[in-house]
């Protein structure tokens, strides 16, 4: 077969808005599945993909052999859990990010990928995206100098959203884990680098979940700062500063949705060079990057080994803050 068969487990809001559209558009892949119990919640599903198979259970869709690939949106203390079973059930599986709830969660599911040859991966999307790559090469060719700081922001504003997933402890919400892979994570992929310190945390927590942070660690190559938080307006922007250039990404991690993908080097003398890419979209490259890995053994930009070295970054924040994340 020339393309992946993909199902999802539930019928999440960001599933339905954003990668159910990507796993049936992209190239080599349809959405042929989805698993819920709610014909309610089924339905603009059914609108994208008219011929799409409800199946009232996830062990149902997972048993099904018309399905070569899950991707599981649940809230996250559920991932690793449904991430085993999955690949127990012979599927291909992209995974929400955070797979886990600390890097030593990963190690199962990385032990249960490599026995079963199958292609497992956190659903980190902004690697695929061009603006990521192309900083990433301006970094590495010299573009900037000697490499001195990194600061990154990125925070939205749900308190109003008291049930949402990400403000209950006891689900594994919080800021960091929703969008501190995002500030960390793009950090140690335009670096290569893993971070040696986290020198200080300054967090603010509201029923057991982490809302507002600033942190600042030492990677090898330079030091680094970011701010996440779901108490504040909407705002994201990561800069890469050296001793002769720096560089800026204006929508590094909603590209498309909070502003068109654009990164800026910055000279000497305001000499200034933009790249744009209008109407990129990274679930899309996400998606076909998956099933390039699947069907033709392409290699993939966020194999589990990345995300577990967030996840490790994220661990080292909340130990130097005193708490468990």
């Amino acid at each position: 077969m020339d393309y992946v068969r993909w199902g999802i487990l539930g019928a999440a809001k960001f599933a339905r808005e954003h990668l159910a559209p990507a796993l049936h558009l992209g190239r080599r892949g349809r959405l042929v599945g989805l698993a819920t119990s709610t014909p309610d919640k089924a339905a603009p599903f059914e609108e994208l993909v008219p011929d799409i198979t409800v199946f009232d259970t996830y062990d149902a869709l997972l048993a099904s052999d018309a399905i070569d690939a899950v991707y599981i949106p649940l809230p996250n203390h559920l991932h690793v859990e449904w991430a085993l079973k999955a690949i127990a059930a012979g599927k291909h599986v992209l995974v929400e990010k955070p797979l886990g709830l600390k890097a030593s969660d990963f190690d199962a599911v990385i032990e249960a990928r490599n026995a079963s040859g199958l292609h497992v991966a956190e659903a980190y999307m902004v690697v695929h995206h061009p603006q990521w790559q192309k900083a990433r090469a301006l970094l590495q060719d010299g573009a900037v100098g000697e490499l001195v700081q990194i600061d990154a922001v990125f925070s939205y504003n749900n308190a109003a959203d008291t049930g949402n997933i990400r403000n209950r402890a006891e689900m594994g919400g919080g800021a960091i884990p929703d969008i501190g892979v995002y500030t960390y994570g793009t950090a140690r992929f335009v670096t290569g680098e893993e971070p040696s310190e986290v020198l200080s945390t300054d967090i603010t927590w509201e029923e057991g979940v982490d809302v507002w942070s600033h942190i600042t660690a030492r990677f090898p190559s330079c030091h680094f700062a970011a701010v996440n938080s779901m108490r504040m307006i909407n705002r994201q922007e990561v800069n890469i500063q050296g001793s002769t250039g720096w560089i800026r990404l204006t929508a590094p991690f909603n590209a498309g949705v909070f502003d068109t993908a654009r990164v800026e080097l910055h000279r000497p003398g305001l000499e200034t060079e933009v790249f744009r890419w209008p109407g990129v979209n990274q679930y899309v490259l996400q998606a076909e990057a998956f099933n390039a890995a699947v069907l033709d053994g392409a290699a993939y930009a966020c194999p589990l080994e990345f995300s577990r070295g967030t996840q490790s970054m994220i661990d080292m924040v909340f130990a130097k803050s005193g708490r468990a994340g």
